[in-house]
């Protein structure tokens, strides 16, 4: 057996020669070759596009089989249909398997054999599903003695990011490779059992940050959710909620597999085709507020600390995900598909299934009953979740000053309290782009217009909240 990874010229290229997922696959790779050495074996590395590479390898190696593990996103199934033919018609066989999901494709069906549209009877078909070899570890180590060194003359040295093209990036915050994952859920699990009570706070070390390693391959699902199912079993809440997480994440899957069409690279579309007769705001107003969300600039303190969280880390806590997404599309009145598009550039997480389903749901788009009149308040998201203001504080230093009563809508503070803490609106700190509770009826309008007269209309009241089902990407 050999072992080989492409770094894919065609998903390079496009990066930001910053981008911080580079490093990070870089270093994992490295980690991986290691591993293999010491168990006798080599990890051969290219830099190219996989559907010439792969055959190209396989000649070279004289092998008579190609083994991978299966990718969900529309672009990597049509990489892989590509390889395959190659090798095809070179008379080498491809196989692919399930790795990054416990369940795939048609697994977790309804019972008439339909895709699940809606999460919860998803989850609950999902759990009814699971035995215990569904959680049975690929037990790696018991194939070592197969492992086989490159043959003389098969180049396969590990290309230096500068090789990449990345010569100046940094990695994200977070350890890289299989031992990274391994420090990371050791830490988590210690406090798995308070995650439903500290995962929604942004100040708190609430989540798994086990995000970027289900991205990457560099952790077992299985291994995830089998220590989640375990303690759920014997009590765990806050297992228990962690697990509904994982599932989240395989939901999106089967919808991306099942329903493509919300995936098509360049033209992604709403879940629900009526929600693509939305109009959206445009032009140069649209743009100028675009570019303040994405500064964090928006004068919402807690919109704005998160979004500076994503610009220097690559990461952005769950809860204010959907916080920003909100705000996006039903206080600005923006696309959802501008926002996804710019998490996709930065998030060191980004896995198109779940930064679609996430956008979606925000938008009121994606896979929900009757979600349009969902807008979160981001005063009181903020007030709630961050009532101190310590997230805030660390991301927006320039409104520390305030108190924790004011932090959360500076527009609010009285004029003697602004001055105290040495802060002019409009010059040290933006005012809000916009008033909510003007936007929030502007949307509901925008809303019921695409569904027509007939629609249930909004709940008279703006609960600044979500669901107990709610997708998360921690």
């Amino acid at each position: 057996m050999l072992c080989a990874f492409i770094f894919d010229r065609e998903i390079l290229s496009p990066l930001a020669r910053h981008d911080r997922r580079v490093p990070f696959i870089h270093a994992s790779v490295a980690e991986l070759d290691r591993t293999l050495r010491d168990a006798g074996g080599a990890l051969i590395v290219r830099h190219g596009v996989p559907q010439h590479e792969i055959p190209a390898l396989a000649r070279e190696c004289g092998v008579n089989a190609v083994f991978a593990n299966r990718d969900y996103e529309p672009a990597a199934k049509a990489r892989d249909e590509a390889v395959a033919n190659t090798l095809a018609s070179a008379d080498v066989a491809f196989f692919t398997f399930k790795d990054q999901a416990v369940f795939d494709h048609d697994d977790v069906m309804t019972n008439a054999g339909k895709p699940y549209t809606v999460f919860t009877p998803y989850k609950r078909k999902w759990l009814q599903t699971l035995t215990p070899d569904a959680l049975r570890p690929y037990a790696s180590e018991d194939r070592l003695n197969a492992l086989a060194k490159p043959p003389a003359g098969v180049a396969h040295a590990l290309p230096s990011l500068a090789a990449l093209g990345f010569p100046q990036a940094h990695g994200p915050a977070f350890p890289a490779g299989t031992s990274g994952a391994f420090e990371l859920f050791d830490d988590f699990h210690a406090r798995m059992s308070d995650y439903g009570r500290t995962r929604d706070f942004p100040a708190l070390k609430g989540p798994s940050y086990l995000g970027v390693h289900l991205r990457h391959g560099t952790v077992s699902i299985r291994a995830l959710a089998r220590s989640a199912h375990d303690a759920q079993r014997h009590g765990d809440k806050g297992a228990e909620v962690w697990l509904g997480e994982l599932i989240w994440r395989e939901f999106y899957f089967s919808v991306l597999h099942h329903f493509p069409h919300v995936g098509v690279a360049g033209d992604h579309r709403a879940f629900k085709p009526e929600y693509d007769r939305i109009r959206w705001e445009t032009g140069e107003a649209a743009d100028a507020n675009f570019a303040a969300w994405c500064a964090g600039a928006t004068g919402y303190p807690i919109v704005d600390a998160a979004m500076r969280q994503i610009n220097t880390s690559g990461y952005m806590h769950n809860r204010l995900r959907m916080v920003v997404a909100s705000f996006l599309t039903k206080d600005l009145g923006i696309d959802w598909r501008r926002g996804e598009a710019y998490f996709e550039a930065l998030l060191n997480d980004f896995e198109l299934s779940n930064n679609n389903g996430g956008w979606q749901w925000a938008a009121s788009s994606g896979c929900d009953a009757q979600p349009y009149f969902r807008i979160f308040n981001p005063v009181t998201q903020s007030q709630k979740f961050d009532a101190a203001g310590k997230f805030i504080r660390h991301y927006v230093p320039e409104i520390a000053g305030l108190s924790d009563r004011d932090i959360h809508a500076p527009w609010r503070a009285k004029p003697d309290a602004l001055a105290a803490a040495q802060i002019s609106l409009g010059a040290d700190y933006p005012q809000p782009l916009v008033d909510h509770d003007v936007a929030r009826k502007r949307t509901l309008a925008r809303y019921d217009v695409v569904r027509g007269p007939g629609a249930k209309k909004a709940a008279p009241a703006d609960t600044g909240d979500h669901p107990d089902d709610n997708p998360a990407d921690d």
